[in-house]
């Protein structure tokens, strides 16, 4: 059973802890990003496109010379071009934003727990994880 801590135990408060802890960051790292603007761009800057952090597109810019009536295919892949860059670009503002708040808590899954998923001691906790192991043998048998 736990003993709460102890020499070789497991400490179940400090691990709710670093849990809310990490909650608390993600959900003010979420809040900073809905407020974060992004640009992105095509046709060398004559479609330009702003989203939020979370990819919520905001607006557009459309210079005059992109605008040909006879040719309003050519404007539209302007504009989801520019739709496309910014929103990738706000993917990646999200991922440096979240950084190892999104890998999750080593040990309980995720990519955090890269030493379950390659037969490697997870670096975080010595043996990787809390007592389980990668399976092996076919699904659904015990290991011999």
């Amino acid at each position: 059973m736990f003993d709460g801590g102890g020499a070789g135990g497991f400490d179940m408060s400090n691990l709710l802890a670093q849990a809310q802890a990490m909650q608390d960051q993600l959900m003010q790292a979420q809040a900073n990003l809905e407020t974060q603007e992004v640009e992105g761009s095509a046709g060398g800057g004559l479609v330009g496109a702003v989203v939020s952090g979370t990819g919520e597109l905001l607006r557009l810019d459309i210079k005059k010379e992109a605008v040909d009536p006879e040719d309003t295919e050519t404007l539209a892949d302007l504009i989801v071009a520019a739709v496309r860059d910014a929103s990738e670009n706000a993917k990646a503002a999200a991922a440096q934003a979240m950084g190892p708040l999104a890998n999750g808590i080593p040990g309980f899954g995720g990519p955090a727990d890269a030493g379950l998923d390659d037969d490697r001691p997870s670096p975080e906790l010595p043996g990787g994880g809390i007592g389980f192991t990668k399976p092996s043998g076919p699904p659904g048998q015990n290991p011999a």
